[in-house]
């Protein structure tokens, strides 16, 4: 349960201009993610007109996930040098431009190279945008607030993200048709929100405001780009080594996004080919619409009860805490099968995801200096999503083509136990070898709010 002091530091986030307009670029730039992922998904996952496989479900996702991965190194190093505010404007606003040969190649069903590559480009874009948010939050919040306004940004990201979705699952069942028109309709919303969110950030912030504070001179050419970006992963890797508190924190995050992965796609495939015997993508989509809601109820508590319990057991204990939750869970809830209860099973779940998340996000920007800050952000994004694929394509290569596999949960539940076990050495090793916790406050008075 939140405390005043919880009540308190919520009210003096919000307080905050800059953070609340941040928040908005944000959260109406979500909204049109979920929307534009959802046409994608249904796509490829779920179109009446395709047969789906357990390789095809992997594939499907990772396509909506693998941009982020191969873009991921780069990203940071620009957000580094260039201005972030010009980057939300400059990405949302050609992704709004993309749109149009994307929703024309979904129409056509044709997801050939040209469809690989416009969808790779659109998605891959979004890592300058969150993760330029990501960095910037440190401008316009104080470090001692950072665990409440990751908190809260997140949270409320990924909230907006699944409305995106449970939006096209309203369309779905009462505008448009689950093929390929419908979801091209749905694709062709998206651009709504991005330009929304690019004249927001325009308006909001000068070129300067969300930093870096010591911008690089720019290469002039590109072989000298590539080179500098080289050296700057090269950089930025170093600077994490020498930040262990939260290099720790990514590889925990790391290893149960490898096991979310595992587990995302046998939900897929139940929901896809065990529940629904008649091949009605309709019923699959509606089911999964409990999923969804189940999900962002897990965020939502996680977010509620992170930043307290952080400041009372340390961020390295809540995640290690998170982590054996889920391994007992998973077993209970996700063995009988139950729509009912894989529904309890996946909020279990994406409160551990999202309290581990709020953790990791304030361990970066606690621990990591500005001007790499950036780049930290990237190898962390880029480490998050290939996990997740690698979780994906070992699941599609084991599970069963209807996800019904008792072994699999709990070898998956025996995983989270083993990177519980050993976060819980090494994080809290360190924590107590630093004698600091991202997640205490600082003893310093509160300035008064800017803005």
């Amino acid at each position: 349960m939140a405390t005043t002091r919880d009540s308190h530091n919520l009210r003096a986030v919000l307080a905050v201009r800059g953070f609340r307009r941040l928040l908005g670029v944000r959260l109406s730039s979500q909204l049109a993610d979920g929307l534009f992922q959802a046409a994608l998904a249904g796509s490829v996952l779920f179109n009446p007109d395709k047969q789906t496989s357990a390789m095809a479900i992997a594939a499907g996702s990772a396509l909506l996930v693998t941009p982020y991965s191969l873009i991921g190194p780069f990203v940071g190093v620009f957000l580094d040098r260039w201005s972030r505010r010009q980057l939300v404007v400059i990405t949302n606003l050609i992704r709004a431009l993309l749109v149009l040969p994307a929703a024309a190649l979904i129409h056509a069903g044709d997801n050939g190279v040209a469809f690989v590559v416009v969808a790779f480009a659109i998605i891959g874009l979004n890592r300058f945008l969150l993760s330029g948010l990501s960095a910037g939050v440190p401008h316009v919040v104080e470090d001692r607030r950072l665990v409440t306004a990751n908190s809260l940004a997140s949270t409320l990201g990924t909230i907006c993200f699944s409305a995106g979705l449970g939006i096209a699952v309203l369309l779905v069942n009462s505008t448009v048709s689950a093929g390929n028109s419908g979801y091209a309709v749905m694709a062709l919303l998206a651009p709504l929100g991005w330009v929304f969110s690019s004249l927001l950030a325009r308006r909001s912030f000068e070129v300067d405001d969300l930093g870096p504070d010591h911008t690089l001179k720019t290469p002039a050419s590109m072989s000298s780009a590539l080179a500098a970006t080289v050296r700057g992963m090269a950089d930025g890797l170093s600077h994490l080594a020498a930040r262990r508190g939260a290099a720790y924190a990514m590889a925990a995050k790391a290893g149960f996004r490898v096991l979310f992965g595992v587990m995302t796609l046998a939900l897929l495939l139940l929901y896809r080919n065990y529940f629904v015997t008649d091949d009605n993508v309709h019923d699959s989509i509606t089911g999964l619409v409990f999923v969804v809601g189940a999900g962002s109820a897990g965020v939502f508590v996680a977010a509620l009860v992170t930043p307290p319990i952080t400041r009372r057991i340390g961020g390295w204990a809540w995640i290690a805490t998170l982590l054996v939750g889920v391994a007992i869970a998973l077993p209970i809830f996700a063995v009988p099968f139950t729509q009912p209860l894989l529904v309890v099973a996946v909020f279990c779940i994406n409160i551990a995801a999202q309290g581990t998340k709020i953790v990791v996000d304030t361990s970066i920007q606690h621990e990591c200096d500005d001007d790499y800050r950036g780049r930290v952000f990237a190898v962390n994004d880029t480490t998050y999503n290939l996990s997740y694929v690698v979780g994906l394509f070992l699941a599609a290569l084991t599970l069963p083509g209807d996800g019904h596999s008792p072994t699999a949960v709990f070898v998956v539940a025996a995983g989270y136990a083993v990177v519980a076990g050993w976060y819980a050495l090494v994080g809290g090793r360190w924590a107590r070898r630093e004698g600091d916790d991202i997640a205490q406050p600082e003893p310093t008075p509160v300035p008064t709010p800017v803005g």
